[in-house]
């Protein structure tokens, strides 16, 4: 076969083909064979004219530590195909970069975790080798919870979540929390579902908080409640419990959806409120200790898990609007009365003034009414007055009682707090806690001494104070009495029933028409004396029948009378 020469512009193209390969191999991933090693740099053909060197600690990097050998086929990144000294320049780094840039970006869109290891420490973070790529592992990435110590985590392959990437700028961020998180949440996941409520599990006491405790349960956490310790009051959880204590717990209800898991202690032991009616009996006395106190009354522990309320209304019979904790205190014994008991609402009413004699029903033991009693004047209101009295009771005196004559009004102004009076007691009400007293009954009714024998029929003598025009204002005599003689009761003839017949200090008789000791009244009245003295004489002296006239009658009587006198 005859072998021609190229000519010239054979040798031209040739020489342009090679120039464009050689131009699709710079920038690119290819593919070498070390053909030597000389100190610290392999020498690898890529199969141009010449070889190029790499550098051993390229080849090694975190977690790769196999050294090459003469042989070994690597890809190496061509950054130029012929230097000042005619060699070829390549990068096993970059080569690894590029690699790992396109196997990153491939699993960064399925959302796939990648393989990597910390290595270095920096600013807000660590840096993390991808196989190559170099990405940032800020420090609140690293685990689920801040770790003090990451020595451990360095230098070992382990997923990350790639969160970031910009192969503009070459950055890369990843996260090792995320990855835990989802591990965690398919094991609680597990976890949650193989749990049933009323189960029987042991745990670990992880945290402590003020309503309660975090109880580990293998991977999952559950939320023992400060109410579910124990069946008698806690006031915080580290009276029962610590951290890391082992502790044997309920599963009390599981939400598999939101995986929050309630759990109880008392629930392992009996219930304290079974039958709790016929153990504390509505009326019996017990003994019990002050556990807590508040503004509306104060809770005393009968035993262990059953505590009673006493509320502020029945903590004394006397002291109302005083705080509870001026009365108990905590921790004190105390005697109560039970008042009720409430088995559903698990709630126990007590009393404690129940245990001392109601100083209402001992007053009126001691003072019935009737009684004079002694006391200083606590306080002065619109409608009257009220009296300190034995056992620290108060009565109350009304202004309608403060004086026979004058209004209640006038009279309150003569009395001043701190005063000593004496009263009258006119009436108690046990059952409303109120005493009524009176003080111008004490020195008696002067009405009644002044009546005398005085009733409705008598004739009395008047002595006329005044004359208006509707009557006379008269005082009865021998009396301190005083009333007023109507117009109409002043004659029984229409035609005398002038007032101005008559003139202050004169004297007339008249009859007692109304006499009222309750309502302190008596009426007289001239009028009714004329007609009763009128049926007097026609009865003694004659009739209408007999013929007689009424002149003749009452001039007989009168007669009668004056031979009488």
């Amino acid at each position: 076969m005859a072998v021609t020469n190229p000519s010239r512009e054979d040798f031209a193209t040739l020489l342009e083909e090679s120039f464009q390969n050689e131009d699709l191999f710079e920038g690119s991933v290819v593919k070498g064979t070390v053909v030597a090693i000389e100190k610290d740099l392999a020498v690898i053909d890529v199969g141009l004219k010449t070889e190029g060197r790499v550098a051993l600690k390229e080849f090694a990097g975190p977690g790769r530590d196999q050294p090459i050998k003469v042989g070994d086929v690597v890809e190496v990144y061509l950054e130029r195909v012929e230097n000042a000294l005619g060699e070829a320049v390549l990068s096993r780094d970059k080569a690894r970069r590029e690699e790992s840039w396109v196997r990153l970006e491939e699993q960064f869109n399925k959302n796939e975790k990648v393989t990597g290891v910390i290595f270095n420490q920096v600013k807000g973070g660590f840096t993390v080798d991808l196989d190559g790529a170099v990405a940032f592992l800020p420090r609140s990435q690293v685990d689920i919870r801040p770790v003090r110590d990451v020595g451990p985590l360095m230098h070992t392959p382990q997923p990350f979540q790639i969160l970031k990437m910009d192969k503009r700028r070459g950055n890369i961020v990843v996260s090792r929390r995320t990855v835990l998180e989802e591990t965690r949440a398919e094991q609680r996941s597990e976890l949650v579902q193989s749990l049933e409520e009323g189960q029987i599990i042991e745990g670990v006491v992880k945290n402590i908080t003020d309503y309660g405790a975090f109880v580990d349960l293998g991977g999952i956490d559950g939320l023992l409640h400060v109410t579910d310790i124990a069946w008698r009051r806690i006031n915080h959880p580290t009276e029962v419990l610590s951290i890391g204590q082992t502790v044997r717990v309920q599963i009390i209800r599981v939400n598999h959806e939101t995986h929050r898991i309630s759990l109880g202690m008392k629930q392992l032991e009996a219930d304290p409120w079974s039958g709790i009616e016929a153990k504390y009996p509505v009326n019996a006395k017990f003994s019990g200790r002050v556990t807590n106190i508040t503004d509306y009354g104060a809770f005393v522990e009968l035993e262990p898990g059953i505590e009673g309320l006493i509320h502020v209304s029945e903590m004394s019979w006397t002291k109302k609007n005083v705080h509870p904790g001026k009365i108990v205190s905590t921790s004190q014994e105390v005697e109560v009365v039970i008042l009720e008991v409430d088995p559903v609402k698990r709630r126990i009413s007590l009393g404690l003034k129940q245990t001392l004699a109601n100083p209402w029903e001992s007053f009126q033991d001691k003072y019935p009414i009737g009684s004079i009693v002694e006391g200083e004047v606590k306080n002065k209101t619109e409608f009257g007055l009220f009296i300190g009295l034995d056992g620290d009771v108060d009565g109350m005196v009304h202004l309608s009682d403060l004086d026979w004559n004058r209004p209640g009004e006038q009279v309150i102004d003569e009395y001043n707090r701190g005063d000593i009076v004496k009263a009258q007691v006119l009436d108690v009400d046990i059952d409303k806690e109120r005493i009524s007293l009176g003080i111008k009954q004490v020195g008696g009714d002067p009405f009644v001494e002044a009546s005398g024998e005085l009733r409705k029929g008598a004739v009395v003598t008047c002595e006329i104070l005044a004359v208006n025009e509707g009557g006379l204002e008269v005082r009865i005599a021998d009396s301190d009495l005083t009333t007023f003689i109507r117009r109409a009761d002043l004659s029984r003839d229409r035609s005398e029933q002038r007032p101005e017949r008559f003139a202050a200090g004169e004297k007339v008789d008249a009859r007692i028409t109304n006499f009222d000791k309750k309502a302190r009244k008596v009426s007289v009245s001239i009028k009714a004396l004329e007609i009763a003295e009128e049926k007097e004489a026609v009865a003694q002296f004659g009739s209408s029948d007999s013929g007689a006239s009424l002149g003749d009658i009452l001039g007989a009587a009168l007669k009668a009378r004056q031979t009488d006198e």
